[in-house]
Formats: structure tokens, sequence, C-alpha cells
């Protein structure tokens, strides 16, 4: 028979009082993880990192806590520095710990709302910093289905129903209409939205559905056969509204239309630019037509070569591809952008020339890094290079292979 004593769990003060934000306690044991000082305590309101809520942040005896997390049933504060007293106070960032109650009560009402309307099931959930994640067993769901999804969750938030946490034996459970099955066993702590959603869950909660505030669902997209929503609550819903209402009001401003017609607004100034671009292909098409006659109609001994001051490196390319089909000539071109040089080399196939050599010996005169095939090479590199001294080398290098 083992008598070995069992070390006391931890006493979870947020299971007690989710709002709490300062504690004492006594450290029960010290540690070190990853070269970090850390305290094992018998009381503690810092929420470890669990069920896709991540950890409590705050201080420990002034000293910032990096990280919390669970060993067995024992709590694990993992700190920047040493705190040496045996009995510390505490103190967690309630701002922070509040919006993680909001995302957290808010994902339990959203998603036995999606169970309610849609019959979707929930498959995971993560709480990020700036928007949190719903994984939910449904192929699809339009956009009527997701409003009257937020339409039922809002209504739940708008009753202000309570929100309670109890423990119940596992031998019991069964008693409790779990919208899935706990993940635990032993004794189950069970969140319940009043009569509306019971979940096994460890997770910090509002007192009432009225504190998430507004729920919102921001982004939807399929994954493993499922969809995953991107949805916000409370002060991170006010904070999209208020950027979106600001994007929207700046549209509308610039656009000359009620809020109803920026979409369409949009969308006929996509077309425009779309037939914009038509045109400005066409017309940059007729102009490389001149462009290439008088470029050939300067080529010395098979070398055709420019420097162009407005040249984008697609433009370019298409340039040179455009004289060497029409000639048996090596183009070398070069031009600048605001942040980088580009050179194009190309040659006719009639030539027999591999210009893949060609980028080892000119790219350091630039600090310029590229490739291509045998026939056509681009290298970028330094903005301010001397790029006729470049297109020099690059001339070089081809007659002595032509030779």
């Amino acid at each position: 028979m083992d008598n070995t004593l069992k070390p006391a769990p931890t006493r979870r003060l947020y299971f007690e009082d989710a709002g709490r934000a300062d504690f004492e306690a006594k450290v029960v044991e010290r540690r070190s993880i990853d070269g970090r000082p850390a305290l094992i305590l018998d009381a503690t309101c810092f929420y470890p990192e669990s069920g896709g809520q991540p950890w409590d942040l705050g201080t420990i005896d002034g000293v910032e806590v990096l990280r919390v997390v669970e060993d067995g049933d024992r709590i694990v504060h993992i700190l920047a520095g040493d705190v040496a007293a045996d009995a510390v106070r505490g103190r967690i960032d309630s701002v922070r710990r509040f919006d993680h109650m909001q995302q957290h009560s808010g994902q339990h009402v959203l998603s036995q709302a999606f169970f309610e309307i849609l019959r979707g099931e929930t498959r995971s959930f993560h709480l990020g910093p700036e928007v949190s994640t719903l994984e939910i067993g449904l192929a699809k769901a339009d956009d009527e289905d997701l409003e009257r999804v937020e339409r039922r969750a809002n209504a739940i938030v708008f009753e202000d129903r309570e929100i309670k946490t109890y423990f119940v034996p596992e031998e019991r459970i069964g008693e409790v209409p779990l919208r899935r099955p706990p993940k635990v066993a032993g004794l189950i702590r069970v969140v319940e939205a009043d009569a509306f959603d019971y979940s096994a869950c460890g997770g910090t909660h509002c007192r009432r559905t009225g504190e998430i505030g507004l729920i919102k669902i921001v982004k939807a997209e399929r994954i493993r056969g499922n969809l995953r929503f991107e949805f916000v609550c409370g002060f991170r819903a006010l904070c999209d509204y208020t950027l979106k209402n600001r994007t929207v009001r700046g549209l509308v401003g610039r656009f000359n239309v009620g809020e109803a017609g920026v979409t369409a607004a949009v969308e006929r100034l996509a077309e425009e630019l779309k037939d914009l671009k038509k045109r400005a292909r066409r017309t940059e098409d007729a102009l490389g037509e001149f462009e290439v006659r008088e470029l050939l109609a300067q080529a010395e001994a098979g070398i055709v070569r420019r420097v162009f001051a407005d040249k984008t490196p697609e433009g370019l390319r298409v340039l040179a591809l455009n004289a060497v089909r029409r000639a048996d000539v090596t183009a070398l071109f070069a031009t600048k952008t605001t942040t980088r040089s580009h050179v194009v080399l190309a040659v006719s196939e009639a030539a027999k020339i591999d210009l893949r050599p060609l980028v080892g010996e000119i790219s350091p005169l630039f600090a310029g890094r590229g490739g291509g095939g045998p026939s056509l090479v681009e290298i970028a590199g330094d903005a301010g290079a001397d790029l006729e001294a470049v297109l020099d080398e690059a001339a070089a290098g081809v007659r002595a292979r032509r030779s």
C-alpha cells in the first residue's frame, strides 16, 4: 500500500468568483521551467491554458506572470523573475479576464444556437486575441441561416439569463442535458446558461448572458468538411462595428451614395476598372509594336539594349520576348522601381546561347538574385545600381559566347 502523501490540489478561486482579480496565497512548491522560475500556490485566481481558453496574465508580488499551466490538479505559474516570499499577493489582468469571459460565454450561447437552429454540433473552439473561432459540423450554411443563428444567440443575451456553474458527480452526469459528452471523468463542472445551454467546462464565464454583449459572426470558411466561423462578443463586437461603420461612412462620402448603395457603387467601379485595364492593355500592345520596331532598328551586332525609366518588370519581360520573337537578337533590358532594380535578358532560339550562367556573372554588380531558363532570365537587385554598367557586363558576356 502506497502511503505517500499526495500534494493538495490548487484551490481554483476563479471557480468561486470569476470576476475576482486580487488574492493572497502561500507558496507550496518552487520549480524551474525552461530556465524560468515557477511557483505552485495553495490557491490562485490565475486561469491556466485549457479548453481553448488562453491563460491569464498578471503579477505575483509585482513579478510578471508569463504563463499558467496545469500539472494534474495543481496550477503552475511561470514567472519573469524570482519571488522570494512564501506568502504572496497575486493580481490578474482583469480587463483581459473579462474579455475572455465574454468570448467564452458567448461561444457557449452561439454553439447552442447553431445546434438548435441548424443541428450543427461544435467540433472545436479557440479563443484568440482578436477573434475567436468555432468549428461546427455543418457542410454548408447560407447568410439567412447564419442570421437566424445570430438572432437566436443574441435573443438569449438580451434576456439576461443567469449563467450558473456547479459540479455534478460522474455517475449523475446523465441527468444533465449536456450539449456534448464531457471529456473528463470524476466530478464534472457544468456551466449552464439558464435552461438554454448545458456544457461541461472548466473556463471562466460571465454571471449573466447580458454581460456577454453583442455576439457577431464575422467570417465563415470550410475546413475538414466542416464550417469554421470567426466571431466576436462584447467589447470586441463594439470595436468591430466601430471600424466597419467608419469604413462604410468613408465610402458613402467618397461615392456620394447612401449606405445601402455602397456595394453597388464598388461593383460598378470594379467593372469600370476592369474595362480600363483591358483598354490600357490593348493600347500598351499597340505601342509595344512601335517600340519593338524602334529597338530592333537600333540593334548592334545582334544585341538590343536599353535602360527604361517607366517600365514595370512585367512590361520589361513582355518587351524582351517580343523583340527576340521578331528577330535573331539578344535583348538586354533594365528598369527601376522605387525599391528594386530589375534586369531581363532574352535571346532568340536561333542564337543557341544559354543565358543562365550570366546570372551569376552580373548579379554581384547590384546585389541581385534571380534565375530562369536558357533563353530568358530575370534578376532583381539594389535600387541604386548603375544599370548601364550592368548591361555592359551582360553584353560582354553575350558577345563572348557568340564568338
